[in-house]
């Protein structure tokens, strides 16, 4: 493994202790430093905040406010931030979300060691990275907008969808993204009318259709 990424920080935002240290080890044995690690979003826009480094490496699906619920909040703040977005799930939506939301990067866990890193390097200096495998779905998903059952949506009214649908309360996803629950309970509304889905298990059926979560 000849990828070399001396001098580069990495901030790393996954709620697995143990996928976080697989990481760290193979980003420092490249030669890059890990300057914080964060099990969730909230965690993430505090960490690199304080850090602000090179490239911040975060996980889709944790807690709370979720990877792209914390990608949405970063970079109004930090529209310089480079980002390179993990995800254990093959499809097209999450990726067309996260890089419209800003992300310069994306890549499936399931990848080689080798290609994690040349993510990461290639992200740390500022070029677009997207997942080989991916690449194809991505692309007619933004050319013909069929792969993304979910297209009519808002990012915002996306963001509470996959968290109603993993089987949160209107309450619990108004605390995480800290809403109102009227204003959630908005957002559940037209997000009902605009996937004709009647309650929060038609919800989760779509969901998992579209490949966003397991069933």
């Amino acid at each position: 493994m000849n990828t070399s990424l001396a001098g580069l920080s990495v901030l790393l935002a996954d709620d697995h202790a143990i996928v976080r240290m697989g990481f760290r080890l193979l980003l420092e044995g490249a030669g890059a430093s890990v300057v914080a690690e964060a099990d969730s979003g909230e965690q993430a826009l505090l960490l690199y905040a304080e850090t602000t480094p090179d490239v911040l490496v975060m996980d889709v699906s944790m807690p709370g406010l979720g990877g792209l619920g914390a990608l949405e909040r970063l970079y109004p703040r930090h529209p310089g931030a480079r980002v390179l977005m993990l995800s254990a799930h093959q499809d097209a939506v999450i990726p067309v979300r996260a890089l419209k939301a800003g992300a310069i990067g994306y890549l499936s866990k399931r990848c080689l060691p080798q290609e994690f890193l040349r993510a990461v390097g290639q992200v740390g200096r500022g070029q677009r990275y997207l997942d080989p495998e991916l690449a194809q779905q991505v692309a007619l998903a933004q050319i013909s907008g069929t792969a993304d059952p979910a297209q009519a949506l808002t990012d915002k009214e996306f963001s509470v969808f996959l968290q109603l649908a993993r089987g949160r309360t209107v309450n619990q996803v108004a605390q995480d993204f800290h809403l109102s629950a009227s204003t959630v309970g908005t957002h559940l509304y037209h997000i009902k009318q605009k996937l004709n889905a009647g309650n929060a298990a038609e919800l989760a059926v779509i969901a998992m259709r579209a490949g966003l979560m397991e069933a």
